[in-house]
């Protein structure tokens, strides 16, 4: 069910502080569209520090595997990486999907490593809303569809109490790259 309570606006002031603490960079320098790598310096170690921030805040699960690695689990090793770790065909028709036809020179043949540069404060904040808009219509503890906003982050029900609990982080990939292959028949 898309949710109303926590808004894109506040997702993305809630991401500034956690990259702001995770990275010690200026507030200022954050845009949606600046690359958590190129332009913040965050190293793969930090997106764990900000996703955890993420987690606790809204009361979710973020993804642990990107889409890349759960494609290559669900139709087969070499679905989108080659074995050289070069972005396939399919990697890239799959990643354009996901990022809305973002990357027009994103090609085949490009090195995996270079996949987490298109990570940007707007695809996190994006992600975030994807989970929370995973909100189930009833709470799974008393079945009532009295949702609730807590201290302007967490989902609660009103009538007892229980936090709102989310799809976590890769399943809603799993299903999405199944809707995606059923769709566009990539693989």
């Amino acid at each position: 069910m898309k949710q109303s309570f926590i808004s894109e606006q506040k997702v993305f002031e809630e991401f500034k502080k956690a990259i702001v603490e995770a990275l010690g960079v200026d507030e200022n320098s954050i845009h949606s569209e600046s690359s958590l790598i190129k332009d913040l310096g965050a190293e793969s170690l930090d997106f764990l520090d900000i996703n955890y921030k993420l987690e606790q805040v809204f009361g979710i699960k973020m993804a642990r595997h990107f889409i890349l690695e759960h494609t290559e689990e669900m139709f087969g090793e070499g679905s989108t990486v080659n074995d050289e770790t070069q972005l396939t065909e399919n990697a890239i028709k799959l990643l354009k999907i996901r990022f809305a036809g973002d990357l027009p020179d994103l090609k085949a043949g490009v090195d995996l490593n270079e996949v987490p540069n298109l990570i940007t404060v707007q695809t996190m904040v994006s992600g975030v809303m994807e989970l929370l808009n995973t909100l189930p219509e009833k709470c799974s503890s008393c079945g009532k569809a009295a949702w609730k906003l807590e201290d302007g982050n967490r989902i609660k029900c009103g009538f007892c109490e229980e936090y709102a609990t989310f799809t976590n982080g890769d399943d809603l990939i799993k299903e999405w790259l199944s809707n995606v292959q059923k769709e566009h028949k990539i693989f």
